[in-house]
């Protein structure tokens, strides 16, 4: 995550089994959350503070939110493209996607 209202970048490519930090490098305060129809099939749900889905995170955003220099991991088990977003900043296009390959 950059400075503003966007992530950085905005796709991302990876290895299945690698692992994600997301840092919050920008002064806001942003989430890490998968849109539950974005994600391949059987691939686990993400979201940080640990919610298990989409709704769940959307109803709690304090406690998903990343302040300033926090991190947030996910490990990639499953090939595909998810797509993520940040909760308090989608209407401004908060959103991003990422690519994992076999």
């Amino acid at each position: 995550m950059e400075s503003g209202q966007r992530f950085e970048p905005e796709v991302l490519t990876v290895s299945v089994n690698e692992t994600v930090t997301f840092v919050n490098e920008s002064r806001d305060a942003h989430t890490v959350t998968a849109y539950e129809d974005g994600l391949p099939e059987g691939a686990a749900y993400f979201a940080s503070g640990g919610f298990e889905s989409e709704s769940a995170a959307r109803d709690d955003l304090a406690e998903g939110l990343l302040s300033s220099g926090d991190s947030f991991e996910v490990r990639f088990e499953s090939s595909g493209t998810y797509r993520y977003f940040c909760i308090p900043h989608e209407s401004s296009g908060m959103t991003g996607r990422l690519v994992v390959e076999e």
